[in-house]
């Protein structure tokens, strides 16, 4: 008897990033002018994604992970980035 997964990512899903190798395969492609459909198809990844990696490669020149703003980060004492919230009331 499986029992009821209670965490949100192992019923959804979550996001993973592609690793380096893989975004370098989806600019080739683009390269070589497949179409993001048949670049989809071809790697199994969602057209969306394929999208994002060739409009990202166009407008900074990397597929690399960029860290987050400054103005929207606070970094802790470990070292990682907090998200700030400017609320305005």
């Amino acid at each position: 008897m499986q029992m009821a997964s209670t965490n949100i990512c192992e019923r959804m899903g979550h996001s993973q990033e592609l690793s380096e190798f893989k975004c370098g395969i989806v600019i080739g492609c683009h390269l070589c002018n497949k179409s993001i459909y048949e670049i989809s198809l071809l790697l199994n990844i969602p057209q969306s994604t394929v999208s994002g990696i060739i409009t990202k490669w166009k407008q900074l020149g990397t597929t690399a992970t960029q860290p987050p703003s400054a103005s929207l980060c606070k970094m802790t004492e470990q070292g990682q980035c907090m998200l700030k919230r400017t609320v305005n009331s």
